[in-house]
């Protein structure tokens, strides 16, 4: 059973965090490139952000938004 977890842990520190390794021993060269992964989602969120922004917007100049006042239909 022992030789079960330590297949478990060879898999995840040999294989599976290698490319987590690499990336720390390249931010001693080079920060930009090290942190890229954090670049690109900053990215796709801004581009995320301006989209959902723009739909909103689309809908609410439509005047499809039920403004009413109450939340629900039985209060």
């Amino acid at each position: 059973m022992k030789d079960f977890f330590y297949a478990i842990e060879d898999l995840f520190v040999n294989v599976l965090f290698a490319p987590y390794d690499a990336l720390r021993a390249l931010e001693l060269d080079n920060w930009f490139l090290a942190n890229i992964v954090s670049w690109i989602f900053l990215i796709i969120g801004f581009v995320a952000t301006a989209y959902w922004m723009k739909q909103l917007k689309i809908f609410n100049d439509n005047n499809e938004e039920d403004k009413s006042v109450s939340s629900h239909s039985f209060l």
